[in-house]
């Protein structure tokens, strides 16, 4: 009988012990989180947001620590009057990742030339090319006097892969990005400057810019969003994952619907930690826009404002996706823009 008692004994220890003991290091996980977002630039965030706490979510990638570096100026694409265009590759991670750079011609400015981070739209991988995605604003700006850095994204291009890409709904692309800047920040290239950063995004890479406005509030001074996708990621689930067979059987395996887990869906829309933005935003939005809703920029904007941000809306009446006539206004609004948010450096 004693045997038995003692027998019942260990295996209750055996089997409560790691439960305890998970329990314990998930807590632990969860305060050490909170400690590091806050050290991170922006407010503390509530602990109530983070009920989720998993490594693909904001929060996780605002307790990372970024290690852009080994920015590489490769081939010469194109030489003009006005700048070079390189092929690049900078490291993300333990990732290489390709992209392109135009550099003025010219002596830059004291500190060197404003650097503008573009990020692309969606294209599908099998097709797009490096660099591919927003040749006229590169053009422009580079003419306009800023240096351009174009990133490819990993699994774009010559960019190393990232098998578990789709199943992280692309929550790479955000790192993918700051690294980025990061690069640029430690690269030796003297004619960069290292401080005066602006970030323009388009359609899917809006919402790069808006996760990088969120995870590393004080990294760029300036942002526009063109075209932008919705700030909640539940609209992008509603709009094309959840049509898109194979990338949705990926997601759903590893995260659920967002009715199943909300608080993951939470924890990957941008909009849940807008009181951490710091930097001016200016959107720039169609009414005939075909693949995504102005009611996202007019939300978007909205949630910016409630949270005391300093945001603007530009609608073009008629105009689509990718602006046609009003391209050059636009683009003369995003060069003041970014000069205006330089000079109060």
């Amino acid at each position: 009988m004693v045997l038995r008692y003692y027998l019942v004994f260990i295996i209750t220890v055996i089997t409560l012990v790691p439960m305890v003991l998970a329990f314990a290091f998930e807590r632990e996980s969860r305060i050490n989180l909170i400690s590091d977002v806050s050290r991170e630039g922006g407010p503390a965030i509530d602990e109530d947001r983070l009920r989720y706490v998993g490594p693909i979510s904001l929060p996780s990638l605002m307790a990372k620590k970024f290690d852009g570096r080994d920015l590489k100026l490769g081939e010469v694409l194109d030489d003009n009057d006005f700048y070079t265009r390189y092929f690049i590759t900078y490291k993300s991670g333990d990732l290489n990742i390709s992209g392109i750079m135009n550099i003025p011609k010219g002596s830059p400015p004291e500190g060197g030339w404003p650097v503008l981070f573009l990020n692309h739209g969606h294209i599908d991988t099998s097709i797009y090319t490096n660099g591919r995605g927003l040749k006229r604003e590169q053009d422009y700006l580079a003419r306009r006097g800023y240096a351009i850095l174009h990133s490819d994204y990993r699994n774009h291009a010559q960019s190393d892969k990232d098998a578990e890409n789709e199943a992280n709904v692309r929550i790479g692309y955000i790192e993918d990005v700051i690294n980025a800047v990061y690069a640029v920040k430690n690269s030796d290239i003297k004619s960069l400057s290292k401080e005066k950063f602006g970030m323009l995004g388009h359609s899917m890479g809006g919402g790069i810019s808006q996760g990088v406005m969120v995870v590393a509030p004080d990294l760029v001074d300036a942002y526009v969003l063109y075209a932008p996708v919705s700030s909640d990621a539940v609209d992008s689930y509603n709009r094309w994952l959840s049509h898109n067979e194979g990338d949705l059987d990926a997601v759903l395996s590893k995260h659920g619907t967002p009715s199943e887990d909300p608080e993951f869906w939470k924890n990957i829309s941008p909009r849940t930690f807008f009181n951490r933005v710091q930097t001016p935003v200016l959107i720039f939005h169609g009414t005939e826009d075909e693949s995504c809703d102005l009611e996202w920029s007019y939300e978007t904007r909205d949630l910016l404002l409630a949270e005391g941000k300093q945001v603007e809306l530009v609608e073009y009446n008629g105009a689509p996706h990718e602006f046609i006539n009003n391209f050059v206004d636009f683009m003369e609004r995003s060069a003041e823009f970014f000069e205006d948010n330089f000079d109060t450096l």
